[in-house]
């Protein structure tokens, strides 16, 4: 990974105003993090991102209440084909929440079109996990892209959802330390993994507790599950490109539509929770590295 210079002060910006652009990289390995202050009239938003790999770039989008290392199973994978960007949506992992804006999954698509733009990414493979799936599909009716694979996306309901008291959140945030620690034991993980992993044994005991925390610290969850559910998804039909929907076969979280859309892909992967990276790395690989095709389509 090569860092990339700062655009100067007063250089338009991705919305055609001027910005000041700056890069940080830490180290190999360590979060690049870019900040973007619009001067016209705009609120900043700083997006952490990490790049790997090399060959097409591929951004891959985390669920609500993980973060960027989500990923890393398939990362492994695909790193070798791809040049992966692997993000942390606003309000996740080391991204700060947005100002001054409600931050639906359209607003947090904004945020990484904007981080694509100045990074010079064009036409990339988007792929996202529930609430990344939902970003992933509003980014693509932002910035062209060579496709779009959605797994297990939220927002594809027939109706803004009611309100929920997120109750488990303010016990993981209050429990935090308990968790981590149960979750370096497989029954642990299985107490508290198995209702979005099908197989919570295959999450390694450190990545476990990563995403514990990642889930109780995260200052953007409750904000954004709030526009989550008081929204839904509108325009699969003007995506431009080729989409893949993933419906992993034990998801308790998100249900298929009863109607599958119109124009895209369907896979169903076997054997997988609402959170399928651990799960079904390889067959999740292959959909990303060659297309829907990767895996028989299901009727």
């Amino acid at each position: 990974m090569h860092p990339r210079p700062a655009r100067t002060a007063g250089e338009p910006g991705p919305d055609g105003q001027p910005a000041t652009v700056a890069y940080e990289r830490t180290g190999s390995g360590q979060p690049a993090t870019v900040a973007y202050e619009r001067t016209g009239g705009g609120q900043p938003a700083t997006v952490a991102y990490e790049r790997t790999g090399s060959g097409p770039p591929l951004v891959l989008l985390h669920p609500l209440g993980a973060d960027r290392r989500v990923w890393e199973p398939v990362v492994r994978i695909v790193a070798a084909r791809r040049e992966t960007i692997t993000v942390d949506l606003p309000g996740f992992g080391q991204s700060p929440p947005l100002r001054g804006r409600t931050p639906t999954p359209r607003a947090l698509a904004a945020a990484v079109a904007d981080l694509l733009s100045s990074l010079g990414i064009r036409r990339p493979q988007l792929a996202g996990n529930s609430l990344g799936g939902w970003v992933a599909m509003e980014l693509a009716l932002l910035t062209p892209c060579e496709s779009v694979t959605a797994i297990a996306p939220a927002g594809l309901w027939p109706a803004p959802l009611a309100p929920r008291p997120e109750l488990a959140h303010r016990v993981a945030r209050a429990t935090l330390p308990l968790g981590t620690a149960l979750v370096r034991t497989r029954a642990g993980r299985a107490l508290l993994l198995g209702g979005a992993v099908a197989d919570p044994g295959r999450v390694p005991a450190a990545q476990a507790a990563h995403l514990i925390r990642s889930y109780a610290l995260a200052p953007g969850f409750s904000s954004v599950s709030a526009a989550m559910r008081a929204g839904r998804f509108e325009g699969l039909e003007r995506i431009a490109c080729p989409v893949t929907l993933v419906w992993p076969d034990g998801d308790r979280v998100v249900r298929r539509p009863s109607v599958p859309p119109e124009l895209v892909r369907e896979v169903v992967l076997a054997g997988s929770g609402h959170l399928p990276l651990w799960d079904a790395p390889e067959p999740l690989a292959r959909i990303l590295l060659y297309g829907a095709d990767g895996l028989p389509a299901q009727p």
